[in-house]
């Protein structure tokens, strides 16, 4: 194995300086606690969207829409979140996201058709956007201690969220397409009223954040390396989230079942098995391993049966929980920009694949069949990998084979951001 790590981040997130998991003041309970929920509403739409197209009598490439404007106004935000919160600071930027998403989820709810409700759910992004690039700094600056049991607390609201978003989907979509967002938006409210009673205002950055330092940041090899790679990786994984639900054809309920379990697997692997295996054999072995097997995962849920689909769906979380962690701890070391700065313009490449993934797998399969989205999703995973191998040397020379590290100014998580 190789050396010790720095941070104590895998060895022992409990305890770092005296700070404790659970012994954290309320305004970081707040924040996580609104993190969980602003994460649930990525995944909160799959197991209703055969609901939502039949509601609004949709075609699936419509409704997988919903995913694409969201995404697409995430990625362009990338470049606005750090100019917005280094001038109006993290407490005034996570109020103006959570509003924006209490607004615009309840809008939603309301929308009487389904360019209604893609328009709606592109301002639920942009709200999104503003609340989760700030939330861990945000977090991590209140924390009592160290920073590890935050971060910790931090990724473990985020792997919650992301298994309860469908979960809820299928309780209040069950009785009706429109209650998760209402739903959404209520809890939002409460997020916002918590942060605005325990969340005092932090110190700004002494540095004001351009909209063009992300892109500037894009001029390194290694940097430009990573959001390239994590772009095709990204059209594998959204494949997975937003086209799955359609081929499954299943409940809400059981719907939201498979991707629990699925968001359980990533939670896990994102959390705890992905620094391990970063601590023995080096980010760059663990993503390419990952990426492959994820793209044979891809092959055979496309052309399995329907308990093969479910068993490789769930598995995909895994790999996906894998790929989430690397591919961040190597954006945000790989070059000399500041970690925000570099986040930025690593995401704002990478969104756009989520963005494409759910608008272009519909049409794929009605231009050719069932199987083809999958392959497409593999091959994009493959990519990826090719990327990572091919640039290896851009990447390791600056990287030095990462073992993961997370700080304060990170402003970043293994997903979100």
């Amino acid at each position: 194995m190789s050396g010790t790590k720095s941070g104590g981040h895998a060895d022992d997130p409990f305890q770092e300086g005296g700070g404790s998991l659970l012994r954290q003041p309320k305004a970081v309970w707040a924040t996580a606690g609104a993190s969980v929920v602003a994460f649930m509403g990525i995944g909160l739409v799959d197991p209703i969207l055969p609901s939502i197209a039949r509601g609004l009598h949709a075609s699936d490439s419509q409704v997988s829409l919903l995913f694409t404007s969201y995404f697409l106004i995430t990625a362009f935000a990338m470049l606005v979140t750090g100019f917005v919160s280094s001038r109006i600071g993290g407490r005034r930027t996570l109020l103006a996201g959570l509003a924006l998403v209490v607004v615009f989820a309840a809008l939603s709810g309301m929308s009487g058709s389904v360019g209604e409700l893609v328009g709606f759910r592109a301002g639920w992004g942009l709200g999104n956007a503003l609340f989760v690039s700030t939330s861990l700094a945000v977090i991590v600056g209140a924390a009592a201690g160290g920073s590890a049991a935050a971060i910790l607390l931090y990724e473990s609201a985020l792997g919650l969220g992301m298994a309860c978003g469908p979960l809820l989907g299928a309780i209040l979509g069950d009785m009706k397409w429109r209650y998760p967002f209402f739903g959404t938006a209520v809890l939002m409210a409460i997020g916002f009223v918590a942060i605005t009673a325990f969340l005092k205002e932090q110190p700004r950055p002494a540095r004001k954040t351009s909209l063009l330092d992300p892109l500037r940041a894009l001029g390194h090899g290694g940097l430009a390396s990573a959001a390239v790679a994590a772009f095709f990786y990204n059209y594998a994984f959204f494949t997975v989230l937003a086209f799955t639900p359609f081929v499954l054809d299943m409940s809400p309920y059981s719907s939201g079942g498979v991707f629990f379990a699925w968001g359980v697997l990533l939670a896990v692997f994102s959390v705890l098995v992905a620094p391990r295996l970063q601590h023995r054999f080096g980010s760059l072995k663990v993503l390419g391993g990952s990426l492959l097997l994820l793209a044979a995962d891809l092959l055979v849920l496309g052309y399995g049966d329907h308990t093969t689909a479910v068993v490789c769906t769930v598995l995909s979380g895994a790999f996906i929980g894998l790929n989430n962690t690397v591919f961040t701890e190597l954006a945000l070391g790989v070059s000399d920009a500041p970690r925000p700065v570099a986040s930025a313009g690593y995401n704002f490449v990478r969104w756009f694949a989520a963005a494409a993934a759910p608008f272009l797998a519909p049409r794929i399969e009605e231009w050719t069949d069932l199987h083809v989205p999958f392959v497409v999703a593999a091959a994009a995973a493959v990519a990826g990998a090719g990327i990572v191998a091919v640039r290896r040397r851009a990447l390791t020379i600056e990287a030095a084979e990462l073992e993961p590290r997370h700080t304060a100014q990170d402003g970043v998580s293994a997903f979100a951001n």
